[in-house]
Protein backbone atom coordinates (compact mmCIF):
# COMPACT_ATOMS: atom_id res chain seq x y z
CA UNK A 1 0.00 0.00 0.00
CA UNK A 2 1.10 3.16 -0.91
CA UNK A 3 0.48 6.95 0.35
CA UNK A 4 -0.26 8.57 -3.52
CA UNK A 5 -2.79 5.42 -3.60
CA UNK A 6 -4.59 6.73 -0.74
CA UNK A 7 -4.13 10.04 -1.61
CA UNK A 8 -6.12 9.31 -5.37
CA UNK A 9 -8.29 7.35 -3.45
CA UNK A 10 -9.46 10.32 -1.48
CA UNK A 11 -9.46 12.38 -4.23
CA UNK A 12 -11.77 10.14 -6.17
CA UNK A 13 -14.35 10.27 -3.42
CA UNK A 14 -14.43 13.48 -2.90
CA UNK A 15 -15.07 14.70 -7.01
CA UNK A 16 -16.63 11.35 -6.77
CA UNK A 17 -15.28 11.06 -10.82
CA UNK A 18 -12.51 9.65 -12.14
CA UNK A 19 -11.78 12.56 -14.88
CA UNK A 20 -11.99 14.94 -12.22
CA UNK A 21 -10.12 13.55 -9.77
CA UNK A 22 -7.40 13.27 -12.12
CA UNK A 23 -7.51 16.67 -13.87
CA UNK A 24 -7.33 17.98 -9.34
CA UNK A 25 -3.97 15.51 -9.17
CA UNK A 26 -2.68 17.01 -12.43
CA UNK A 27 -2.54 13.28 -13.52
CA UNK A 28 -4.00 10.96 -16.28
CA UNK A 29 -7.08 9.33 -15.90
CA UNK A 30 -5.85 5.70 -16.61
CA UNK A 31 -3.28 5.91 -14.25
CA UNK A 32 -5.38 7.17 -11.19
CA UNK A 33 -7.76 4.24 -12.09
CA UNK A 34 -5.12 1.75 -11.95
CA UNK A 35 -3.70 2.71 -9.11
CA UNK A 36 -6.51 2.08 -7.19
CA UNK A 37 -7.52 -0.91 -8.49
CA UNK A 38 -4.06 -2.18 -6.87
CA UNK A 39 -5.24 -0.79 -3.89
CA UNK A 40 -8.34 -2.62 -4.12
CA UNK A 41 -6.69 -6.00 -4.99
CA UNK A 42 -3.92 -5.47 -2.02
CA UNK A 43 -7.05 -5.13 0.42
CA UNK A 44 -9.09 -7.77 -0.96
CA UNK A 45 -12.20 -5.62 -1.06
CA UNK A 46 -14.09 -2.86 -3.75
CA UNK A 47 -13.84 0.30 -2.09
CA UNK A 48 -15.41 2.34 -4.56
CA UNK A 49 -19.03 1.54 -6.85
CA UNK A 50 -18.37 2.75 -10.07
CA UNK A 51 -21.73 1.14 -11.90
CA UNK A 52 -23.49 4.45 -11.43
CA UNK A 53 -23.12 8.18 -13.16
CA UNK A 54 -21.38 9.05 -10.38
CA UNK A 55 -18.27 7.04 -8.55
CA UNK A 56 -19.51 6.00 -4.66
CA UNK A 57 -18.09 4.30 -1.96
CA UNK A 58 -18.95 0.46 -0.69
CA UNK A 59 -18.76 0.38 2.78
CA UNK A 60 -15.84 -0.41 3.04
CA UNK A 61 -14.76 2.07 1.17
CA UNK A 62 -16.64 4.30 4.09
CA UNK A 63 -14.67 2.50 6.82
CA UNK A 64 -11.72 3.26 4.56
CA UNK A 65 -11.99 6.85 3.92
CA UNK A 66 -11.36 8.02 7.44
CA UNK A 67 -8.28 6.45 8.20
CA UNK A 68 -7.25 7.33 4.67
CA UNK A 69 -7.51 11.08 5.42
CA UNK A 70 -5.63 10.55 8.57
CA UNK A 71 -2.95 8.88 7.33
CA UNK A 72 -2.24 11.60 4.64
CA UNK A 73 -2.98 14.25 7.53
CA UNK A 74 -0.25 12.86 9.72
CA UNK A 75 2.13 12.77 6.71
CA UNK A 76 1.40 16.21 6.10
CA UNK A 77 1.92 16.97 9.98
CA UNK A 78 5.27 15.28 9.76
CA UNK A 79 5.92 17.25 6.61
CA UNK A 80 5.05 20.76 7.80
CA UNK A 81 6.75 19.91 11.41
CA UNK A 82 10.49 19.83 9.78
CA UNK A 83 9.38 22.50 7.30
CA UNK A 84 8.88 24.86 10.74
CA UNK A 85 12.55 23.81 11.75
CA UNK A 86 13.60 24.57 8.76
CA UNK A 87 12.01 28.34 8.56
CA UNK A 88 9.83 26.57 5.34
CA UNK A 89 6.15 27.51 5.27
CA UNK A 90 4.43 24.95 2.98
CA UNK A 91 0.76 23.69 2.95
CA UNK A 92 -2.67 24.83 1.71
CA UNK A 93 -5.20 27.36 2.93
CA UNK A 94 -9.07 27.88 2.10
CA UNK A 95 -10.13 30.96 2.43
CA UNK A 96 -13.73 31.93 2.01
CA UNK A 97 -15.28 35.54 0.71
CA UNK A 98 -18.89 36.68 0.73
CA UNK A 99 -20.39 37.50 -2.58
CA UNK A 100 -20.15 41.11 -3.27
CA UNK A 101 -17.60 41.87 -1.13
CA UNK A 102 -14.83 41.51 -3.76
CA UNK A 103 -14.50 45.44 -3.82
CA UNK A 104 -11.84 47.87 -3.26
CA UNK A 105 -12.37 47.11 0.36
CA UNK A 106 -11.58 43.93 0.32
CA UNK A 107 -8.88 43.77 -2.59
CA UNK A 108 -8.16 40.33 -1.26
CA UNK A 109 -6.61 39.18 -4.62
CA UNK A 110 -4.26 41.11 -3.84
CA UNK A 111 -3.32 40.40 -0.39
CA UNK A 112 -3.22 36.80 -1.15
CA UNK A 113 -1.18 37.65 -3.60
CA UNK A 114 1.48 39.27 -1.63
CA UNK A 115 1.15 36.31 0.58
CA UNK A 116 2.15 33.81 -2.33
CA UNK A 117 4.69 35.52 -3.28
CA UNK A 118 6.69 35.72 0.22
CA UNK A 119 5.53 31.51 0.69
CA UNK A 120 5.53 30.42 -2.78
CA UNK A 121 5.11 26.12 -1.79
CA UNK A 122 1.55 27.76 -0.01
CA UNK A 123 -1.22 26.74 -1.86
CA UNK A 124 -4.38 29.22 -1.59
CA UNK A 125 -7.67 28.76 -3.09
CA UNK A 126 -10.26 31.42 -2.47
CA UNK A 127 -14.09 30.49 -2.76
CA UNK A 128 -16.67 33.06 -3.05
CA UNK A 129 -19.98 32.19 -1.04
CA UNK A 130 -23.02 33.20 0.73
CA UNK A 131 -21.92 33.80 4.90
CA UNK A 132 -24.29 30.96 5.67
CA UNK A 133 -22.70 28.55 3.52
CA UNK A 134 -18.99 29.75 4.37
CA UNK A 135 -19.95 29.29 8.61
CA UNK A 136 -21.26 25.73 7.95
CA UNK A 137 -17.77 25.39 5.72
CA UNK A 138 -15.81 26.53 8.85
CA UNK A 139 -17.22 24.67 10.88
CA UNK A 140 -16.90 21.22 8.66
CA UNK A 141 -13.45 21.93 7.94
CA UNK A 142 -13.95 22.83 4.09
CA UNK A 143 -12.54 26.15 4.90
CA UNK A 144 -9.36 27.95 7.10
CA UNK A 145 -10.63 31.40 7.07
CA UNK A 146 -13.75 33.65 5.71
CA UNK A 147 -14.77 37.18 5.21
CA UNK A 148 -18.40 37.25 5.67
CA UNK A 149 -21.45 38.73 6.89
CA UNK A 150 -23.05 38.65 11.02
CA UNK A 151 -26.01 38.20 10.53
CA UNK A 152 -26.15 38.59 14.62
CA UNK A 153 -24.19 40.66 17.43
CA UNK A 154 -22.17 37.28 18.25
CA UNK A 155 -20.32 34.71 15.90
CA UNK A 156 -21.87 31.28 16.41
CA UNK A 157 -20.45 29.17 18.45
CA UNK A 158 -16.99 27.43 17.50
CA UNK A 159 -16.29 30.65 15.57
CA UNK A 160 -13.93 33.42 16.34
CA UNK A 161 -14.27 37.09 14.62
CA UNK A 162 -12.60 40.46 13.76
CA UNK A 163 -15.10 43.09 12.95
CA UNK A 164 -13.78 45.10 9.58
CA UNK A 165 -16.75 46.81 9.10
CA UNK A 166 -19.60 48.08 11.28
CA UNK A 167 -21.91 50.48 9.76
CA UNK A 168 -25.26 51.83 10.23
CA UNK A 169 -28.18 50.47 7.29
CA UNK A 170 -30.16 52.34 5.03
CA UNK A 171 -33.13 53.13 2.68
CA UNK A 172 -31.61 53.97 -0.11
CA UNK A 173 -34.11 55.36 -2.73
CA UNK A 174 -35.07 57.29 -6.16
CA UNK A 175 -35.26 61.49 -5.66
CA UNK A 176 -38.50 60.72 -6.37
CA UNK A 177 -39.98 57.92 -3.91
CA UNK A 178 -43.13 58.30 -1.83
CA UNK A 179 -40.81 58.11 1.30
CA UNK A 180 -39.82 61.63 0.35
CA UNK A 181 -42.88 63.07 -0.69
CA UNK A 182 -44.06 64.34 2.53
CA UNK A 183 -41.15 65.28 3.99
CA UNK A 184 -38.52 65.79 1.53
CA UNK A 185 -35.94 66.97 3.79
CA UNK A 186 -35.98 63.65 6.30
CA UNK A 187 -32.95 62.25 7.02
CA UNK A 188 -34.52 59.08 8.59
CA UNK A 189 -37.32 56.58 8.60
CA UNK A 190 -38.84 54.29 10.85
CA UNK A 191 -38.15 50.63 9.51
CA UNK A 192 -42.65 50.10 10.04
CA UNK A 193 -42.63 52.51 7.39
CA UNK A 194 -40.96 49.62 4.84
CA UNK A 195 -43.52 47.30 5.84
CA UNK A 196 -45.65 47.72 2.48
CA UNK A 197 -42.81 48.97 0.82
CA UNK A 198 -40.81 46.66 -1.91
CA UNK A 199 -37.37 46.20 -0.73
CA UNK A 200 -34.18 45.48 -2.47
CA UNK A 201 -31.97 42.96 -0.70
CA UNK A 202 -29.02 40.92 -0.63
CA UNK A 203 -30.61 37.19 -1.07
CA UNK A 204 -31.01 35.00 1.99
CA UNK A 205 -27.88 33.26 3.55
CA UNK A 206 -25.80 36.73 3.45
CA UNK A 207 -25.24 38.47 6.62
CA UNK A 208 -27.15 41.95 5.57
CA UNK A 209 -30.22 39.58 4.31
CA UNK A 210 -30.12 38.13 8.19
CA UNK A 211 -29.34 41.27 10.19
CA UNK A 212 -32.62 43.26 7.84
CA UNK A 213 -35.24 40.01 8.51
CA UNK A 214 -34.04 39.92 12.16
CA UNK A 215 -34.86 44.06 12.14
CA UNK A 216 -38.18 43.22 10.64
CA UNK A 217 -39.51 40.51 12.70
CA UNK A 218 -38.27 42.99 15.65
CA UNK A 219 -40.48 45.69 14.03
CA UNK A 220 -43.28 43.17 13.74
CA UNK A 221 -43.70 42.65 9.98
CA UNK A 222 -41.83 40.22 7.40
CA UNK A 223 -40.12 42.06 4.53
CA UNK A 224 -41.43 42.29 1.01
CA UNK A 225 -38.82 41.46 -1.19
CA UNK A 226 -39.10 42.23 -4.68
CA UNK A 227 -35.16 41.97 -6.00
CA UNK A 228 -32.72 40.08 -4.50
CA UNK A 229 -28.78 40.78 -6.35
CA UNK A 230 -25.37 39.23 -4.85
CA UNK A 231 -23.79 42.35 -6.22
CA UNK A 232 -24.55 45.11 -3.86
CA UNK A 233 -24.08 47.96 -6.55
CA UNK A 234 -26.85 46.40 -8.76
CA UNK A 235 -29.29 47.17 -5.48
CA UNK A 236 -28.39 50.92 -5.29
CA UNK A 237 -28.76 50.42 -9.22
CA UNK A 238 -32.53 49.20 -9.04
CA UNK A 239 -33.12 51.66 -6.45
CA UNK A 240 -32.13 54.65 -8.42
CA UNK A 241 -34.55 53.48 -11.45
CA UNK A 242 -37.43 53.40 -8.57
CA UNK A 243 -37.98 49.83 -8.38
CA UNK A 244 -38.05 49.72 -4.35
CA UNK A 245 -36.26 50.53 -1.48
CA UNK A 246 -32.66 48.98 -1.21
CA UNK A 247 -31.61 48.40 2.19
CA UNK A 248 -27.73 48.97 2.76
CA UNK A 249 -24.83 49.74 4.64
CA UNK A 250 -24.53 53.85 4.93
CA UNK A 251 -22.76 55.98 2.16
CA UNK A 252 -21.95 59.71 1.98
CA UNK A 253 -24.24 61.77 0.96
CA UNK A 254 -22.23 62.84 -2.37
CA UNK A 255 -21.68 59.09 -3.37
CA UNK A 256 -25.37 58.41 -3.00
CA UNK A 257 -26.46 61.55 -5.25
CA UNK A 258 -23.67 60.24 -7.89
CA UNK A 259 -25.93 57.22 -8.09
CA UNK A 260 -28.98 59.29 -8.26
CA UNK A 261 -30.05 57.92 -4.51
CA UNK A 262 -31.52 59.45 -1.64
CA UNK A 263 -30.71 57.76 1.77
CA UNK A 264 -32.63 57.78 5.20
CA UNK A 265 -31.23 56.34 8.17
CA UNK A 266 -33.55 53.10 9.33
CA UNK A 267 -34.59 53.86 12.97
CA UNK A 268 -36.69 52.03 15.59
CA UNK A 269 -34.44 49.61 15.27
CA UNK A 270 -31.29 50.73 14.24
CA UNK A 271 -29.64 47.79 12.20
CA UNK A 272 -26.40 47.61 11.75
CA UNK A 273 -24.47 45.92 8.44
CA UNK A 274 -21.28 44.01 10.02
CA UNK A 275 -18.95 41.63 7.90
CA UNK A 276 -16.30 40.45 9.85
CA UNK A 277 -12.52 37.75 9.33
CA UNK A 278 -13.61 34.70 10.82
CA UNK A 279 -11.85 31.44 12.07
CA UNK A 280 -12.84 28.41 13.99
CA UNK A 281 -11.93 29.02 17.58
CA UNK A 282 -9.37 26.62 18.24
CA UNK A 283 -7.74 28.00 15.39
CA UNK A 284 -6.80 26.86 11.92
CA UNK A 285 -5.05 23.55 12.16
CA UNK A 286 -1.75 24.03 9.24
CA UNK A 287 0.76 27.04 10.22
CA UNK A 288 0.63 28.27 6.75
CA UNK A 289 -3.12 28.83 7.61
CA UNK A 290 -2.07 30.74 10.92
CA UNK A 291 0.53 32.67 9.16
CA UNK A 292 -2.38 34.05 6.55
CA UNK A 293 -4.99 34.73 9.67
CA UNK A 294 -1.65 36.72 11.35
CA UNK A 295 -1.87 38.55 8.24
CA UNK A 296 -5.09 39.67 7.47
CA UNK A 297 -5.86 40.24 11.28
CA UNK A 298 -2.97 43.17 11.11
CA UNK A 299 -3.86 44.80 7.23
CA UNK A 300 -7.39 44.64 7.89
CA UNK A 301 -9.06 47.94 9.39
CA UNK A 302 -10.81 48.03 13.20
CA UNK A 303 -13.88 49.74 12.98
CA UNK A 304 -14.16 52.55 15.22
CA UNK A 305 -10.50 52.73 16.60
CA UNK A 306 -9.38 55.11 13.75
CA UNK A 307 -7.04 52.07 12.42
CA UNK A 308 -6.15 51.57 9.12
CA UNK A 309 -3.72 48.47 7.31
CA UNK A 310 -0.27 49.95 7.12
CA UNK A 311 1.08 51.56 4.04
CA UNK A 312 1.91 49.14 1.31
CA UNK A 313 4.38 50.02 -1.39
CA UNK A 314 1.24 51.22 -3.87
CA UNK A 315 -0.80 54.11 -3.66
CA UNK A 316 -2.81 53.79 -1.16
CA UNK A 317 -3.78 50.58 0.71
CA UNK A 318 -6.49 48.11 -1.76
CA UNK A 319 -7.80 47.06 2.11
CA UNK A 320 -8.20 50.92 2.99
CA UNK A 321 -11.85 51.94 2.62
CA UNK A 322 -12.11 53.56 -0.65
CA UNK A 323 -12.91 57.26 -1.00
CA UNK A 324 -15.19 56.96 -3.98
CA UNK A 325 -17.50 54.47 -5.14
CA UNK A 326 -20.59 53.52 -3.23
CA UNK A 327 -20.72 49.90 -3.91
CA UNK A 328 -17.37 49.75 -1.93
CA UNK A 329 -19.37 50.82 1.23
CA UNK A 330 -22.45 48.40 0.12
CA UNK A 331 -20.01 45.71 0.88
CA UNK A 332 -20.72 45.56 4.85
CA UNK A 333 -23.29 42.89 5.85
CA UNK A 334 -22.92 40.87 3.18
Amino acid sequence: MELRQLQYFVAVVEEANFTRAAARLHLAQPGVSAQIRQLERELGQPLLDRSGRSVTMTEVGEAVLTYARAALAAVEEIRQTVDEFSGLLRGRVRVGLVSGASTRRFDLASLLADFHDEHPQVEISLTEDTSERMLAALHGGDLDLAVLGLADEEPPPGVSCQVVVDEPLVAAVAPGDPLLAAHPDRTSVPLAALRERPLISLPRGTGLRGVLERACAEAGFRPRIAFEAAAPHVLARLAARGLGVAVIPALPAAEASAAGLRTLEITAPRPRGRVALTWRTEGPAGPAARALLGRLRTSLPVPGTGEEPPAGPQAGNPLRPAATGGADHQAAGA
